[in-house]
């Protein structure tokens, strides 16, 4: 291998690296949701998302069924949801309806997405989430206890 070769070698592992890194740093980040999708309205969501909202908070886990991370995920948040009124949780795989997570403009598994009683989207994390920080980014819109 030539000295061209050994740097298109160190070229694609620097890269590589570099996207990894990237990509470990979105890990479980909370996203605030962007205006436009906080004025969603539920007539606007996939049928079985508006179906699953219910009267208070509604975390959405957007999963597949060979995803390790989405396991976890699930675990973490009926744990969440089990210990704090107000906080619902519905796991919907979308291995055999991929249209649901384009409308949801979902592009990993697993996503996780809030929603308040009217289908606004409060905020998403992509990855398996902090439950600390998610229950404390939450709270502003949980009822009291």
């Amino acid at each position: 291998m030539g000295l061209t070769g050994l740097w298109i070698v160190l070229g694609t592992l620097a890269a590589g690296l570099a996207v990894g890194a990237l990509l470990r740093l979105r890990e479980g980040r909370i996203r605030p949701a962007r205006a436009a999708e906080t004025g969603a309205a539920q007539s606007r969501l996939p049928q079985r998302v508006a179906d699953a909202i219910g009267p208070s908070v509604t975390l959405v886990q957007i999963s597949t069924t060979f995803c390790s991370p989405c396991r976890h995920t699930h675990a973490r948040l009926t744990a969440l949801a089990e210990t704090n009124d107000g906080l619902r949780h519905v796991d919907i795989d979308v291995t055999h309806e991929p249209e649901i997570a384009h409308q949801l403009g979902v592009l990993r598994t697993p996503t996780t997405i809030a929603f308040d009683a009217d289908g606004a989207e409060l905020l998403r994390v992509g990855g398996v989430p902090d439950t600390a920080s998610l229950l404390e980014s939450l709270r502003p819109h949980l009822a009291p206890a």
